[in-house]
């Protein structure tokens, strides 16, 4: 299979991103009271995850021909036509609907491009920041703001340890909340102090990237959406995304695209495994 990886298609894909972003915030600046809908799975929709869709699907699927694209908001095709996919597009076009309708601020576009059940390349975009994060294989990753751009990596653990500067882990606002502070406390009487943010939706796997944070144990359900976009940023950084068993988390194999329990680890050469699966 042809290498499709390049700096220019992840340059394209992050104005795509950019754009989808302007839409969500033309109606997350409107004045006036949000209309929030209920999808059937129980999960809010607004009028910002449907025009961001709308600017996503079709400017992604001219990018590279062929390749499918993958919605949280568009149809979802059986799995015995998914599972023909070598290569596709998945994405997330408002990533943290709860966030954005409580107007946090911590929502985000997903953009990522799966080939044979691995994230080569991703964007995530956050519209009220004005921030992007990117990576792809053998490229690297970066981080885009007002300031200019720059390459993010993960940062290592021991040195904050020989330091005794505290472990930093991100969480979520919203799941896995005591399973989480029994995980924390494990770390601490191992590890010493740690420090502990809680925020919503794929930023909190771009801080480990950008060697903001540590670890970010998810012990709640996600979809495949909700994660791949930001993984292919988190390898490019350097680091990994693991399932309950230590393997790295892959997609489009089963027919649901429910993620198992994971775990986000800036630093991989760092024993993880023995002290989170004590």
């Amino acid at each position: 299979m042809e290498n499709v990886v390049s700096r220019e298609l992840l340059d394209k894909v992050i104005a795509i991103s950019a754009e989808a972003g302007e839409a969500i915030l033309e109606v997350y600046n409107a004045s006036g009271e949000l209309e929030v809908d209920t999808k059937s799975d129980d999960s809010p929709v607004t009028a910002a995850d449907l025009a961001a869709h709308r600017i996503l699907l079709p400017a992604l699927e001219q990018l590279l021909d062929g390749v499918p694209v993958l919605s949280e908001e568009g149809q979802l095709p059986p799995y015995d036509i998914r599972s023909q996919w070598d290569r596709y597009w998945i994405i997330d076009p408002l990533d943290g609907t709860k966030e954005f309708i409580r107007r946090n601020g911590e929502f985000t576009v997903n953009v990522a491009l799966i080939e044979h059940g691995e994230p080569i390349l991703g964007v995530v975009h956050v519209p009220v920041l004005g921030i992007t994060y990117a990576g792809a294989r053998s490229l690297g990753a970066i981080k885009q703001d007002a300031e200019g751009e720059r390459t993010i990596a993960v940062r290592a653990v021991q040195p904050r340890l020989d330091r005794r500067l505290p472990i930093e882990v991100v969480a979520s606002r919203s799941h896995g909340a005591g399973a989480v502070d029994a995980l924390l406390a494990r770390i601490e009487s191992s590890l010493g102090e740690t420090g502990l943010k809680n925020m919503g939706s794929s930023l909190k796997l771009c801080l480990v990237a950008e060697g903001a944070a540590d670890l970010y144990p998810r012990l709640a359900l996600t979809c495949e959406w909700d994660t791949a976009a930001a993984q292919a940023v988190v390898e490019a950084a350097g680091g990994i995304v693991v399932d309950e068993q230590f393997a790295l988390l892959r997609y489009n194999r089963k027919e649901e695209l429910l993620n198992p329990f994971f775990y986000v680890i800036g630093d991989p050469s760092y024993d993880w495994k023995s002290l989170l699966l004590s």
